[in-house]
This record gives C-alpha cells, structure tokens and sequence, in this order.
C-alpha cells in the first residue's frame, strides 16, 4: 500500500514537472501571445472610432453607424484570436472552435428567425432613401414622424404624440407613404352647393379665396376647381391646391382653415351648402281623399 503511495506521488510530480517544462518551453509563445491579444483589443478600439467618423460622411441612420462600427471592431478582435490560437499551437482546438461556432449558429439562427428577420430589415431601411429620420410617413395603417430606426423597430411619433414601434419587417414588406418626399403637398377639398347657385360664381369665389389666404398659391390658375356630380341635395365640386409642407398634420390644419374661409365666403354672398333633404310626390288622388276624410 506505502509503494503504490509512493508510486502515484512520483506519477503526480512527474506530470506536474512536465507541465512545468512545457509551460517553460511556451514561455515566449505565451508572451508574444498576450502582446498581440493587448495590441488587437488597442487596434478594435481605434478602427472602431474610424470606421464610426467615415460612416458620418454617409446618410446611414445613427443605429446603422454604431453598428457598422461594431462590427469592424468585433472582426478585428477575432482575427487577432485567430492569431493568438496560432501563436500557441492551438490549432486543433481553433477547429473544434469553429465546428461548434457552426452548430450552434445554425440552431440560433433557427430559434431567432423573427429576430434576425427584423435586424436585417433594419439594415435595409437604414440604407434606402425613402425614409429617414424626419419624415412624415404612413405605413401599416400608422401615420406618424420617424424618430428612430434600430434593429428590430421603427418608431413613429403620431399627431397625438403617442410612440408607435412596428417591427421592421413588417415596414420593409408593406407599402410606405412618405409625405416628405417632395417640396410640397396638395390638399383636397370636397363640397357642395344648392342647385340654385350660379356656378360659375362659385368657383370663382373658391378659387379667390383660397388665393388670398394661402401664400403658396400665387393665382387662380394654380387652384384646380372641378364639378364632380350632380347630387341628390347638391352640386358637388371638388378644389385641389398645394401648401409649403410635407407633413399630414400642416394639409390637415390647412383644409380645415380653407374650409373655414370658403364657408364664410358663401355665407357672405348666400351660397348655400344644403342639408341632404328628399321630396316626397303624393299622388293627388291620395291628397283629396284624405282631405276629405
């Protein structure tokens, strides 16, 4: 029993002198190893910041820039670990490394398909033109401003201020209505007047009035007035003109205000704007039979 004691200590202090050697032996290797793992973590850090200041002179959203940058830096650092496996002869277990690397990005990718879907809209918003931060758009039923575009949501700030987050796929794969696209936007009024009215009157009342309440529009000419339909209580027209503005909410203030104007415009000539009424013919023989009852 006191040999096989003996024997294992000496087994033991066998292994450990071994080890001892070879960590010896790898001494330089392992030096030279940290060095290059410290420069790569000193070098990620400084691309990083590089990569972030030329993403500035592109119209890439901020999340995109930060992330780009993240990227270069998360690149570098791998290749100095790919480095530093070779410095220490770790070959064998930089393959093991990437077999599992394979695997498991396979089943990461299978169990985050709607979250990988999402980031990769994210990025081919932050690249397109048809949208950016700013801009007034409608999209998947939601009228807002974008305030933010990240990996996994756009947020649209709506009139009322409430936030709205849509997944970005769900805005890459359904039209978008960007109202900031161009100088300005043209706003659409319908009404009507009493078949009585001279028509010709009207419309030029309608177009005078929206000429002199709204600088946009220089003449007559630049408001396009057109009847639409003989109605069942009125004549119905519709006027059409452009404002200064992208946004829904200035064409929502500036119908409202044009409606205002032209309703005191008719009131101030008797212009009648009729309530849906119905006539009823009553055949005479009815009339006399119940005036005689």
């Amino acid at each position: 029993m006191e040999q096989k004691f003996k024997d294992a200590l000496e087994g033991m202090w066998d292994k450990l002198d071994g080890w001892l050697n070879s960590f010896v032996a790898s001494l330089p290797n392992i030096i030279l190893a940290i060095l290059v793992f410290v420069i790569t973590i000193i070098l990620s850090r400084y691309i990083k910041k590089l990569a972030y200041r030329l993403s500035n002179r592109t119209k890439l959203q901020e999340s995109m820039k930060q992330l780009l940058s993240q990227i270069v830096s998360v690149i570098v650092i791998l290749v100095g670990l790919f480095f530093v496996l070779g410095i220490l002869n770790l070959s064998k277990a930089l393959n093991t490394i990437l077999a599992g690397a394979g695997v498991a990005g396979l089943a990461v990718g299978l169990a985050l398909q709607g979250a990988l879907a999402n980031t990769y809209s994210g990025i081919i918003l932050s690249y397109v033109k048809q949208i950016k931060f700013g801009d007034w758009i409608e999209t998947n039923d939601y009228e807002g401003e974008v305030v933010d575009i990240d990996l996994r949501v756009t947020t649209i700030k709506q009139v009322d201020n409430n936030m709205v987050y849509i997944p970005n796929k769900l805005v890459v794969e359904n039209p978008i209505k960007n109202y900031s696209t161009t100088a300005q936007s043209r706003v659409i009024l319908e009404c009507g007047v009493a078949y009585d009215s001279d028509l010709e009157f009207v419309r030029k009342l309608v177009k005078d009035t929206i000429v002199s309440n709204f600088e946009a529009v220089e003449n007559n000419n630049e408001v396009l007035f057109l009847y639409r339909e003989f109605g069942d209580s009125s004549i119905n027209f519709e006027t059409r003109f452009w404002i200064n503005s992208t946004s829904a909410l200035e064409v929502a203030k500036a119908k409202t205000e044009a409606m205002i104007k032209i309703k005191s415009a008719f009131d101030q000539n008797n212009i009648n704007i009729p309530f849906p009424i119905r006539t009823l013919d009553i055949p005479k023989t009815i009339v006399k039979e119940f005036t005689q009852a």
